[in-house]
């Protein structure tokens, strides 16, 4: 097992403008080792053969095309709005 000093895990710290205490420090040592080991153990895995991905699942396009098309008839559209003039929708005016 690597095993990380209370000095390597301060060092890092510092690195990242992380505050740690000594006991934090201790405490990380063991957490930090144990990620160490598991990254070296990962690179011992046999990956011939296995294409590199760049996403674990794979991913579909649920976006339609953005091609404009009549989804409504504007006859339709216009018998349900309140004031319509030559065919435009007439709001109140804001402002």
């Amino acid at each position: 097992m690597t095993q990380l000093t209370k000095e390597q895990v301060k060092h890092h710290a510092t690195l990242a403008w992380l505050a740690v205490t000594d006991d934090e420090a201790e405490s990380y040592v063991t957490q930090l080792s144990g990620i160490v080991d598991f990254v070296k153990e990962l690179q011992e895995a046999d990956t011939d053969g296995v294409e590199p991905m760049t996403h674990p699942l794979q991913v579909f396009n649920v976006l339609r095309k953005d091609v404009p098309t009549d989804i409504l008839d504007r006859e339709e559209m216009l018998k349900s709005v309140k004031e319509h003039e030559d065919g435009q929708i007439k709001v109140p005016t804001i402002l």
